[in-house]
């Protein structure tokens, strides 16, 4: 069985460690700007509005400062991954009720959706770990994040 490694759908310009939205609208708005640097995003407004549909059907803010918009769209050609850190914590409605200040965007065709599945399992997996949790919010570069992500998915 083929490994899906979360990096494989990344790269360092598609990384931000300094979000500066106060709410939600606004960093899924900010993630976007991200994630739309890649040619595989054909139209980031209409990703936009995957992104809130997707989180209509109830909050991406899976808990421990982590949340992962995400979305299935015809408007992306490929998976696409991206990242992003808040230090003061945005308000995600997330399911433990704290602010999410990790977070993981993606975009994805309509028709990959088992790699789409796999990448949502992969990165809940991760997230589990907090010293894991505690170096991503502790990075100093897109080099770095790449880095802790490859060494943890080795783990896996």
């Amino acid at each position: 069985m083929e490994v899906v490694k979360i990096t494989d759908y990344m790269s360092v310009d598609l990384i931000n460690l300094d979000l500066q939205s106060k709410n939600k609208a606004q960093v899924l708005k900010e993630l976007l700007s991200v994630i739309a640097k890649s040619p595989n995003i054909v139209d980031s407004e209409k990703c936009y509005e995957a992104l809130i549909t997707r989180e209509k059907m109830g909050s991406t803010g899976i808990g421990k400062s982590v949340a992962i918009p995400h979305a299935k769209t015809e408007y992306s050609e490929n998976l696409t991954i991206g990242f992003g850190i808040n230090k003061d914590g945005i308000d995600f409605d997330s399911l433990d009720s704290e602010k999410a200040k990790i977070f993981f965007i993606f975009a994805s065709p309509i028709k990959d959706s088992q790699i789409y599945l796999k990448i949502l399992a992969r990165i809940s997996r991760l997230i589990r770990n907090e010293a894991f949790r505690t170096s991503l919010l502790k990075a100093k570069s897109p080099e770095e994040i790449i880095e802790l992500i490859n060494k943890e998915e080795a783990l896996q």
